[in-house]
């Protein structure tokens, strides 16, 4: 069927790629964005050293309860503090770096 007179009876494929290829290219667009988003995903987490078994980098134990945190780096630190306590923070700790 494939030499003498080839005949396509049911959509079966032909024996080259360059009749099948066209059949390929919606699936492997699928395959590639699969891949991708998945490698994004764990490239996220590596980066951000989120894997399992990681060390958790929580500052303050406290915040996964029900208190919120936020955290700021600078030289500054007098004025950040005084525009804290006019806003009524709660608690400020400061760390030397």
């Amino acid at each position: 069927m494939d030499h003498d007179w080839p005949q396509n009876i049911g959509g079966k494929p032909a024996f080259d790629w360059a009749h099948n290829m066209p059949a390929f290219v919606d699936p492997m667009f699928e395959l590639m964005v699969f891949c991708s988003a998945h490698l994004m995903s764990l490239t996220f987490l590596i980066r951000n050293k989120m894997y399992p078994g990681a060390k958790p980098q929580n500052p303050d134990p406290r915040t996964t309860d029900d208190k919120f945190m936020m955290e700021f780096v600078s030289d500054d630190v007098e004025t950040i503090k005084q525009l804290l306590i006019d806003t009524g923070v709660e608690e400020i700790t400061v760390k030397d770096a």
